[in-house]
């Protein structure tokens, strides 16, 4: 059975967009999020000519720019019988559609000396398919470049011929590289910033400025708001926002940007007793710019333990709240990020990052139930598949995105189970009795009571869940669900399910998988099982294994248990709380260990799991055998529940070390290397909100205990035959 989106009434959702018209698909380079060099720009050089690398990289200039704080520096110096090229490579972060909005590329040109044009280097493309394009002398857009002024260059790419079997496709550029032209033998030096491929049509008017400015100050950062011009057309062609600061009274610098569509900027002073002034403007891309927002101050201060966690909760709760699709409400998969793509379980962690900001104040509650009430009538609307849910939904249309190739194209029960958490979470927390609450409660209902769990066990045997179902391909898929990993969840509200349930044996012989051969191949004991095995790391007992030699991922212990609370009970082979608290130190030991020597591993700097990487590409990160030096601050942040202490010095260090390239509006960053100097440019709807609700299991335990009020999950505790234990 196949449930279909109706009509969404777009135009009576009140909501701004936060498009990312001007980034995504316009934006080549702004600003290096890395210190010292770009990761994103490499460069070789052959004798004797040479060019300027900082291990391998194009350094960054932090005096000079268009969009702070920094710029690309190009220094070379160009002799006979020699070479060098620098390419620049555009950040592919996940779902990135490389699409221009044009065909013209443009970018600014600095150098502290005349430049004569025959002197510039030439340029080649490359585009997504790796066609490539003949070099042109770069030259030959340009007139001599003026010393110590800043100069556009327009580029048309269709001038550009390609030199393999495929043609080059301008609107696909991924790939921009610079190389030796005339072999002067004189040293010089080029700033390159605000690289954007546009269509030709410029305007010149400046936007309207942004109003309501206001700034407020933490301890080593300020995070500013504002709101946008309010006519839309003058909005419309605002590329950024630049951020102006005074220190002390100082003259006002800009000192950063945001992209159009989202009114915050957090800037990170480093420094606890700070003050700081600050106004904004909006400029279009050739620099059109609108007067200045009124001056706000704010002063930095230092702050205890318990107001640096609110700090984080708050930070990540945002991701939800203000970067939330606006005709639903719901989860984007990451910001920046394709704009209409939800992510269905990142919306069930959302849901409860939303209770925890109710209940700390960071909204109302009348807002919450407001959101909630936009979130449950859109998911009554979108598509269903026997009651569950795809994995991706058009915020648009409600209907599903096969995101993961053609057979993608129907439920999948796993998403929908962390959906359900932070839906029921939300049902026993909003149960006030009055208009609003009770439909919200009864919508739920709805929802839950429509999940057709049961339709999910497939095979002939029925003897387990199975992730996916298609309209067209049914069970194509066919990936059985055997723990241990993140599914737990997932048999635990089939088993609780009032209308579709499954039979509580289902939880052995599926995800315990006890007479069902191994989900894994690669992990037995001598005995032959294949769960529940044990092993010690660091003199650290666990419960559980993912594959031969490793625990895996800590997401394994946070996403089943952001509602279900582990405390308390096992089942035959595990006590999940005080395995999943060991897991948690195990990944920590395994960061002082360092076999790997991975720059800036420690014991406040651990938690291997699964995240996209300095290659742009996800990997499942775990201790001893997948690792490259890649931490997640999810890792570590939503451990909080289990290793208070050991989260909490994790937090300290990252915000307060590392906080320039780690902190954003949305809390930490997705990911970040230092071995190889790399900061993710997204944050993950899948990793922020684990950070604010672990964080507050931790401190008062309100997402569990609010989550097994639930009536139905007590009940399903004793059918699967858990029992009590002592933590």
């Amino acid at each position: 059975m196949r449930t279909s989106a109706l009509p969404l009434l777009l135009a009576a959702i009140s909501v701004t967009a936060h498009a990312d018209q001007h980034y995504s698909q316009e934006v080549f380079f702004d600003t290096s999020l890395s210190p010292g060099y770009y990761t994103y720009a490499h460069g070789t050089q052959s004798a004797p000519s040479t060019l300027k690398l900082i291990d391998g990289h194009l350094p960054v200039e932090t005096a000079e720019y268009i969009s702070g704080p920094n710029a690309l520096e190009l220094s070379w110096q160009s002799q006979p019988n020699g070479g060098w090229d620098a390419q620049i490579d555009v950040p592919q972060w996940r779902n990135r559609t490389i699409e221009w909005a044009g065909q013209t590329l443009y970018l600014w040109l600095w150098s502290s000396e005349e430049i004569a044009a025959a002197d510039l280097p030439r340029v080649a493309f490359a585009d997504h398919n790796d066609s490539h394009t003949a070099p042109l002398p770069l030259g030959s857009f340009t007139s001599p470049l003026k010393a110590q002024h800043w100069t556009r260059m327009r580029i048309p790419l269709a001038e550009f011929k390609s030199t393999t079997v495929t043609p080059f496709t301008p609107t696909r550029l991924t790939s921009i590289i610079l190389t030796q032209s005339t072999a002067d033998a004189k040293p010089h030096s080029l700033y390159i910033d605000d690289i954007r491929l546009e269509a030709d049509q410029q305007t010149t008017q400046p936007p309207a400025a942004p109003t309501a400015l206001e700034a407020k100050a933490y301890e080593r950062h300020i995070d500013l708001h504002w709101k946008p011009p309010a006519d839309s057309s003058s909005a419309a062609s605002i590329a950024q926002y630049v951020i102006y600061r005074s220190m002390n009274g100082s003259p006002y610098k800009a000192i950063g940007v945001q992209r159009y569509g989202v009114d915050r900027y957090s800037d990170y002073l480093g420094d606890p007793n700070a003050t700081a002034s600050y106004q904004i403007s909006a400029r279009t891309s050739a620099l059109a710019e609108s007067a200045k927002t009124t001056p706000v101050t704010a002063s930095t201060h230092t702050m205890t333990d318990d107001e640096l966690l609110t700090m984080v909760q708050e930070a990540n709760f945002r991701y939800y709240w203000e970067a939330a699709e606006p005709v639903s409400g719901m989860a984007r998969e990451s910001q920046p990020g394709v704009d209409d793509l939800i992510a269905t379980g990142a919306s069930g962690f959302g849901i409860m990052a939303i209770v925890t900001g109710t209940n700390r104040g960071f909204i109302t509650r009348e807002e919450a139930v407001d959101r909630m009430l936009r979130i449950t009538g859109f998911l009554a609307r979108a598509d269903r598949f026997h009651g569950a849910w795809s994995h991706f939904i058009s915020g648009q249309t409600g209907h599903t995105i096969a995101l993961f190739g053609i057979y993608d194209n129907g439920a999948d029960i796993v998403e929908t189970s962390f959906l359900m958490q932070g839906l029921l979470t939300a049902r026993q927390y909003f149960s006030h009795e009055d208009t609003k609450e009770r439909e919200l409660h009864d919508r739920i209902n709805t929802l839950w009571r429509g999940v057709e769990w049961d339709w999910f066990r497939a095979t002939p045997k029925r003897d387990a869940l199975y992730w996916h179902w298609s309209p067209d391909y049914a069970f194509h898929i066919a990936f059985r669900l055997e723990g241990w990993n993140e599914t737990m969840i997932t048999y635990l509200l089939a088993v609780a399910s009032p209308t579709h349930g499954v039979p509580p044996g289902l939880y052995a012989t599926g995800y315990t998988h006890e007479r069902a051969g191994p989900a894994n191949s690669g992990l037995t004991d001598d005995s032959g099982a294949v769960y529940g095995i044990k092993h010690t790391y660091f003199g650290i007992p666990l419960e559980q294994g993912y594959v031969k030699g490793s625990p895996g991922p800590l997401f394994f212990t946070q996403y089943s248990f952001l509602g279900y609370d582990p405390r308390g009970v096992r089942d035959k082979f595990t006590n999940y709380f005080r395995n999943n608290r060991n897991e948690s130190l195990v990944s920590q030991a395994y960061s002082v260990a360092n076999p790997g020597h991975f720059k800036g591993y420690g014991a406040d700097s651990w938690g291997l799991t699964a995240v996209d990487g300095p290659d742009d590409r996800y990997h499942e990160y775990k201790p001893f055998v997948e690792d490259d030096g890649t931490l997640a601050p999810t890792g570590a942040v939503s451990a909080y529940a289990y290793t208070p202490e050991q989260s909490l010095a994790a937090i300290k260090h990252w915000y307060r070390d590392l906080g320039a390239q780690l902190w954003s509006i949305y809390g930490f960053r997705d990911s970040f290397n230092e071995q190889q100097n790399w900061y993710s440019p997204i944050t993950m709807g899948l990793n922020q909100a684990p950070q604010t609700v672990m964080i507050e299991n931790g401190r008062t335990g309100l997402i569990w205990k609010t989550f097994m009020s639930s009536p139905e999950i007590r009940p399903m505790q004793q059918a699967i035959g858990l029992v009590p234990d002592k933590d």
